[in-house]
C-alpha cells in the first residue's frame, strides 16, 4: 500500500508539534504575501518584506518537505 503526501502530512499534522508549527508559519507568510502582492502601488519596504517573506516561505516549505521525506522513509521501512 503506497502512502499518499495526504497521509503523511495528516500523520504528521497529528503527531509532531515542530511540523505542525512549520506548517502553520508558513500559512503565515503566505498570507501575507499575498496581501503584499494584492497591492497595486507598494512601498520599496513592502516590496523587501515580500521578497523576504517569499525567502522564508521557501526554506520552511523545504524543512517541510524534508520532514515529510523522512518520516516516509521511516515508515516505509516498518
Amino acid at each position: 500500500m503506497e502512502i499518499t503526501q495526504e497521509h503523511l502530512k495528516a500523520d504528521l499534522m497529528q503527531s509532531n508539534e515542530e511540523f505542525r508549527q512549520l506548517v502553520a508559519q508558513h500559512a503565515e507568510y503566505k498570507k501575507r504575501v499575498l496581501e503584499l502582492e494584492e497591492k497595486s502601488h507598494p512601498t520599496t519596504e513592502e516590496m523587501i518584506e515580500e521578497a523576504r517573506l517569499k525567502k522564508l516561505k521557501l526554506q520552511l516549505k523545504d524543512q517541510i518537505t524534508e520532514m515529510l521525506n523522512r518520516y516516509h522513509a521511516e515508515h516505509q521501512a516498518v
